[in-house]
């Protein structure tokens, strides 16, 4: 069984010009990543539960778009949008993955910036390099057993309906869309939202709520711009992140709907990973020191 991806057009065709803007968004977002990852290893003022958090932010988003946008653009360059039935699970376990790992690691970046501002005097022990780390692995293998959960549920799924997929990649959603007994997999995709969605949405929105009112009370003007700096960059980051993700997900999946879920796809799924070092980097004086530091460049 095969299913036929409809990346930004109806028929197969080759896209040269769509492929070299996705290889250029691609390798944009594989060096930024990869730039983050080295500064945060290296350099030793970066070794704290806030970068390393911010290196386990770059390694997802460089498999996130390793795992969909080679076989777009693939699609593009060659005008063969067909993909096997295990090739497309493959595809979707680790989207899943990596999507659902992403969004609770947003969430404890921001509950991390709330400890440092709003209780810097015990942020330490609150909040150490031991438990950072933990908190990594448990993250990493919540999302691997949620993504196989999913996926096993979404192999068992019959398609009547259609082998188009109004996606550019094979998305869990518009797999149920088009299976004919896709019920208890909605209803399991229900549960998987609250608690990879919207529990780490509110825990992001009130550890935010916390930081604004703390900020809001402290007297000193530069104490207030030295707390907002710290944080405005994962601000940032996460303002685009659950924007597009809302939109994808929200949204129905119908034919119609088709177009407008690609676009905001690939502003989920490329865009904002390849955004993500730039915010990081433009906004952020540690991490633009260490990459100062590490060029080969000599002022004198």
């Amino acid at each position: 069984m095969a299913f036929h991806i409809l990346a930004f057009a109806t028929q197969t065709q080759k896209q040269p010009f769509l492929f070299s803007v996705f290889f250029i968004i691609y390798m944009a977002g594989i060096i930024g990543n990869l730039t983050i990852i080295l500064l945060v290893s290296i350099d030793t003022n970066l070794h704290t539960p806030m970068y390393i958090f911010l290196g386990n932010l770059s390694f997802i988003d460089i498999c996130f778009t390793t795992v969909s946008l080679p076989k777009l653009m693939d699609i593009l360059i060659t005008g063969y949008n067909s993909i096997s039935f295990i090739q497309c699970l493959t595809q979707t376990y680790f989207t899943v993955f990596f999507s659902s790992t992403e969004v609770v690691l947003l969430s404890f970046m921001a509950y991390d910036r709330y400890l440092a501002i709003c209780n810097p005097l015990s942020y330490h022990v609150l909040m150490n390099n031991k438990k950072c780390v933990m908190i990594s692995l448990a993250l990493w293998t919540t999302g691997c057993v949620n993504s196989f959960l999913l996926t096993g549920f979404a192999s068992k799924l019959s398609f009547c309906k259609s082998t188009s997929l109004w996606q550019f990649y094979c998305d869990i959603k518009d797999l149920t869309s088009i299976s004919c007994d896709n019920t208890v997999l909605n209803n399991i995709i229900s549960v998987e939202t609250v608690l990879f969605v919207m529990s780490p949405f509110l825990l992001s929105l009130t550890s935010y709520i916390k930081i604004i009112i703390s900020i809001l009370n402290m007297k000193s003007v530069n104490s207030k711009k030295k707390a907002f700096s710290t944080c405005t960059s994962h601000l940032t980051v996460l303002l685009i992140y659950y924007g597009t993700i809302v939109c994808v997900y929200m949204g129905s999946a119908s034919e119609q709907a088709g177009e407008m879920d690609q676009v905001f796809s690939v502003l989920y799924t490329a865009v904002t990973p390849m955004l993500n070092p730039l915010i990081y980097s433009l906004r952020n004086r540690d991490v633009k020191k260490a990459l100062i530091n590490i060029l080969p460049i000599n002022c004198k």
